[in-house]
């Protein structure tokens, strides 16, 4: 007597066991592939090019904040943001509110994860202690950096969150 719809009990074979083992390793390849690919193209983590250097440099930093805080300036910066970017107006005053001409003033709007998106442009002296910067769109929480120099020599740095609109 033959049994209609009976079926076979299912039986692990030497080839479903390959066909799992290989199938569990091309997965695990594909998703590295994924995942490598993801962790390259997007942010690498690397705040600081060189830690080495950076730690090398840190006397100098704190050396220049003194003599930056002994000048008393006072640099006061309005970013406008327009539909094609945004123009940053600044002025810097001395300590007894005096205009303080011919400054470069280097600006940079930096993005908080992804240095590609970065923005840097070099403000133009407009008059005395009054200085302007055209930038680019640049949308969203941004790092501003301001650095002054003058005789080709940094006096002032400034670095401020904002979050433009």
């Amino acid at each position: 007597m033959i049994a209609i719809g009976r079926r076979r009990p299912f039986e692990v074979t030497g080839r479903f066991v390959l066909v799992c083992f290989v199938g569990f390793f091309v997965v695990v390849a594909v998703m590295n592939a994924i995942m490598i690919r993801f962790a390259v193209t997007t942010f690498g983590g690397v705040e600081t090019e060189s830690s080495y250097k950076a730690g090398l440099a840190f006397k100098a930093e704190v050396a220049s904040s003194v003599a930056q805080q002994a000048l008393g300036w006072n640099v006061d910066v309005r970013i406008d943001p327009r539909g094609q970017g945004s123009v940053m107006n600044i002025a810097v005053r001395d300590a007894a509110g005096t205009p303080v001409p011919g400054l470069v003033i280097d600006v940079n709007l930096a993005h908080p994860a992804d240095r590609r998106k970065d923005v840097a442009v070099t403000a133009t002296e407009q008059s005395a202690g009054s200085y302007r910067a055209m930038t680019p769109p640049a949308l969203g929480r941004r790092t501003v950096s301001l650095e002054l120099s003058q005789n080709g020599e940094r006096v002032f740095r400034s670095i401020d969150r904002i979050v433009l609109p």
